[in-house]
């Protein structure tokens, strides 16, 4: 995709979301992990715009710094108060001077638009239309605005749903609000909006009649209802999350992955599969995970900001936490807590094990119940285990501490100081027997 295909992208992102009944503006609830102006943000980056305009409205502070994070060619301005679709891009008109070619007209709560279905509509205005509007067909139309088109497929009218004949609502084809507008006719005709309608609105929809008026084409791309799904509940809030789920997860397929059971696994946006991987069922991918060629990922796992290079195994039943590294062919077995650790080749962590702010070597074998005992109650310090080193089982590690290169730990041993390598360590209290001290106690506790 080049830069010439779009020259800007407008996100509106005024809207209050009341029907979210949260304290978080409606745009930043997340779908897979990011937020809804992220995803749109996402794809209209795919084309690689000259300028993206996010219109926020009054207070949205929040809104403004994430929008603003999301890249340097990104810029907010204010609707205050909210006077319609077309009084929001009327905000934005004064960014668009040097902008020419398709701008895109988006909203920042139908997170699931694609940048494939972007560049079509963009295509369209390169091609010599004024505008191109994004039409579907649901099941229900609705109160749905209807696009009306001539023999040859072009847009003629956008009919309201309140103004329509009982022929117009007959129409199947609605408008999802998503537009292309070339620059030059935005901003010749967008302060030319009139507001006289029964909610005294500009609507952006308007610039479709006059384009038609003035003998301009107006185009319809047509997309299924998914990808136009608008979200202003909880409960469509969680139809987009499982719309997205299946996009990743035939995603990740399509590249290569196994899913046992598809629909018991979930992922990040950013999640990244290498080929030949296998993925078993009821497995959680958070945020900024990789995950190497030939890796099995086993039942019931939990994963979040970790690297998993080739042929590592994880779980069942493990915990990767942020800053988890697993190098080619380690081990992270059942209940098995990972945090801000590296793991070399071919080391084991096989089960009920916490290994935290720490580097294990090369094919260590850290026993079941082995503990780094990374924090102090006020700072995190670290634990180094060298290569081929054996931990004991139900060993605790008092960090900072260091476990030279094939050095042993005795099981159960409470370890303070370094092992040297090649040395065995062991920190227990010595055993003793008293003998027949249990038959005696016993009897003496015999009613």
């Amino acid at each position: 995709m080049t830069s010439e295909i779009i020259g800007a992208a407008i996100i509106l992102a005024a809207g209050k979301g009341t029907r979210m009944k949260s304290s978080l503006p409606k745009v930043l609830h997340e779908i897979g992990g990011r937020a809804m102006l992220g995803h749109v943000a996402d794809a209209v980056m795919e084309l690689n715009p000259q300028a993206v305009i996010v219109v926020t409205g009054k207070d949205a502070d929040e809104i403004d710094a994430f929008a603003i994070s999301l890249g340097s060619s990104i810029n907010t301005v204010t609707q205050s108060p909210p006077l319609g679709t077309g009084h929001a891009v009327q905000q934005a008109a004064p960014l668009l001077k040097t902008i020419s070619g398709a701008v895109l007209v988006l909203y920042a709560d139908t997170p699931l638009v694609t940048g494939n279905t972007l560049k079509t509509m963009a295509g369209e205005i390169n091609r010599g239309a004024a505008v191109a509007v994004l039409g579907f067909t649901p099941d229900d139309p609705g109160a749905y605005g209807r696009l009306k088109q001539n023999e040859n497929g072009d847009l003629i009218a956008i009919i309201e749903a309140n103004d329509a004949s009982d022929q117009e609502l007959a129409i199947r084809l609605c408008n999802s609000g998503v537009m292309a507008v070339e620059a030059e006719f935005l901003k010749r005709q967008i302060f030319e909006l009139k507001n006289d309608n029964a909610k005294s609105e500009y609507y952006l929809t308007d610039l479709a009649e006059i384009a038609v008026a003035k003998g301009n084409r107006c185009a319809i791309v047509e997309t299924d209802d998914e990808e136009v799904l608008g979200v202003n509940s909880r409960a469509e809030l969680a139809v987009a999350e499982a719309v997205f789920q299946d996009r990743k997860r035939q995603s990740v397929m399509d590249a290569g992955a196994t899913l046992i059971d598809p629909q018991s696994v979930f992922f990040s946006h950013d999640t990244s599969l290498g080929r030949d991987v296998t993925v078993e069922p009821n497995v959680v991918f958070g945020a900024g995970v990789n995950v190497g060629n030939n890796a099995t990922i086993k039942a019931f796992s939990h994963i979040e900001g970790a690297q998993i290079a080739d042929g590592a195994s994880v779980g069942p039943f493990a915990r990767l936490r942020p800053g988890a590294s697993l190098s080619e062919g380690a081990k992270v077995g059942n209940f098995v807590e990972i945090k801000n650790a590296e793991i070399g080749a071919g080391a084991k962590v096989s089960h009920l094990t916490y290994i935290g702010d720490a580097s294990i070597g090369a094919e260590a074998n850290i026993g079941a119940g082995a503990i780094t005992c990374n924090y102090d109650g006020f700072g995190k310090h670290k634990t180094t285990i060298g290569k081929n080193a054996f931990i004991g089982s139900n060993s605790s590690l008092v960090a900072p501490v260091e476990i030279g290169d094939g050095a042993y730990v005795g099981s159960g041993s409470v370890i303070t100081k370094n092992v040297e390598p090649g040395d065995l360590a062991v920190a227990r209290g010595r055993q003793a027997a008293i003998k027949d001290w249990a038959t005696k106690f016993r009897q003496a506790h015999k009613k």
